[in-house]
């Protein structure tokens, strides 16, 4: 069965309990027309052009904020400014990776350094390849069968609709480098964290833990990776030479804000929110220029609409990609004020087939509304209890409302921080979706669209 027929069969069974209320004629409009929007492409192909890559405390994310100021002012939204936060902030010399296997089959390996990796000497290091199938061979090895090599991890993805396996699969990345560390290794390579069969590998980022010195840590790609098993399953030792060059320095990065003012001066925003910050290898298109083009472009359909009850509140966060600081600045600043719900759009541009939320059992009625609304556009009902998100997420366990617009993620880890992540990969028709969807969304929570208030007479 397709997946489009999957879904009309489904959303044949569950007409009965959605159809309980009309959904509100000027809702199913908003929804209806922003099917045929053209500002989030407008928006994706125009950060992606003009500004490129934008690695979280660069130069070239000082770019991006500044033409981000500048669209959003041009695209009619309110309070347009940039809250900025110190960091610190890692760079590589893309053109100076190298990885190459010396013996027993002398080779070279697609490879790129992993965020916070530390740097080999210049030209490079090399040294025997100890390997391991998953994180925790690794962790239960012996120090002395590690201590002066370079460590090999392989944990391979599998491919999710919903991009659950990245949390345990992702684990040889995130936790690979320290434990390599801490037993001595000279440097560690694992198979990337994705799940196409290109030679690109997929960065991403690392944190020391506590007692591990930094260490060259890099991905190769999944054919390369799939070769070095093969070539230590011959039985022979295996000498691996492995350049990187990158360093660590002090920066700023910082969360660029805007606002659809409310008719309610007092009620609180519905946040929607994206991060403006990239990878460095390719675009940025997927990860996560299309978050950005969807929630903005859902809020400007809302602000051309009227003026809602609630204010609408967009932000781009900074340095997600390198450990979540610009949503972490945020709470710092803004985490105890009230919003009446938190949403990100941070999983690439394919279509939305499922929403959840967590607004609370006093706004059972609301939530159920929101799934009403969406049905029409594939959306299935979730669950009513969880709503998830990168930057929201501390202040979503801290107890803020959320809402989760789930996208289809079955081939986002395919782009997921490669040189692959450019604007061709990105449906426009699955864009105009989103869009929807979030229009949607933003229709049912925030009250409802009114005239712009009527302005007193100076007579």
């Amino acid at each position: 069965m397709t997946r489009s027929a999957f879904a009309a069969l489904f959303m044949a069974a569950a007409t009965p309990l959605l159809a309980q209320t009309p959904v509100d004629p000027k809702v199913a409009a908003l929804r209806d027309a922003a099917l045929d929007d053209d500002t989030a492409w407008d928006i994706v192909e125009g950060l992606t052009t003009e500004v490129g890559p934008r690695l979280a405390g660069t130069a070239a994310e000082a770019r991006a904020r500044d033409w981000s100021v500048r669209k959003l002012t041009a695209l009619g939204f309110a309070n347009v400014r940039v809250d900025t936060f110190p960091m610190p902030v890692w760079s590589r010399d893309i053109d100076s990776e190298s990885a190459a296997v010396v013996a027993p089959f002398p080779q070279p390996l697609a490879v790129t350094a992993l965020g916070n990796s530390a740097a080999t000497p210049l030209g490079g290091i090399q040294g025997e390849v100890v390997g391991f199938d998953t994180i925790d061979d690794l962790i239960a090895a012996p120090d002395a069968s590690v201590r002066g090599k370079i460590v090999f991890v392989s944990h391979a993805m599998p491919r999710t609709q919903d991009g659950s396996s990245y949390g345990a699969f992702g684990r040889p990345r995130r936790e690979g480098p320290s434990v390599a560390s801490r037993k001595g290794a000279l440097a560690i390579v694992i198979r990337s964290i994705g799940t196409d069969y290109h030679r690109n590998p997929h960065t991403g980022v690392q944190t020391w833990a506590d007692g591990a010195t930094p260490i060259p840590a890099a991905a190769l790609s999944l054919p390369d990776a799939e070769q070095l098993q093969r070539i230590l399953k011959r039985g022979q030792p295996v000498t691996l030479r492995l350049n990187l060059q990158n360093r660590m320095t002090q920066g700023q990065s910082g969360n660029v804000i805007a606002d659809v003012p409310g008719r309610d001066p007092n009620a609180p925003p519905v946040l929607v929110a994206c991060h403006l910050d990239s990878w460095d290898l390719g675009t940025g298109a997927v990860d996560d220029g299309a978050g950005c083009a969807i929630v903005a472009a859902a809020a400007k359909r809302i602000m051309n609409a009227g003026r809602p009850l609630r204010p609408i509140r967009i932000v781009w966060f900074g340095a997600e990609e390198v450990g979540l600081f610009g949503g972490l600045d945020y709470r710092a600043k803004y985490g105890k004020q009230l919003h009446y719900a938190l949403a990100e759009s941070d999983f690439g541009a394919g279509r939305i087939y499922r929403v959840n939320s967590n607004l609370g059992p006093a706004r059972k009625a609301e939530a159920q509304a929101l799934q009403r609304a969406l049905a029409p556009l594939g959306i299935v009902p979730g669950e009513l209890d969880s709503a998830g998100g990168s930057d929201i997420g501390p202040m979503l366990a801290d107890g803020l409302p959320g809402v989760e617009l789930q996208q289809d993620g079955t081939h986002y880890f395919d782009l997921h921080h490669t040189q692959d992540d450019t604007l061709d990969k990105i449906d426009k028709k699955d864009l105009q979706q989103n869009v929807a969807a979030w229009t949607t969304m933003l229709a049912v929570l925030s009250g409802g669209i009114g005239p712009e208030p009527k302005r007193r007479s100076r007579r």
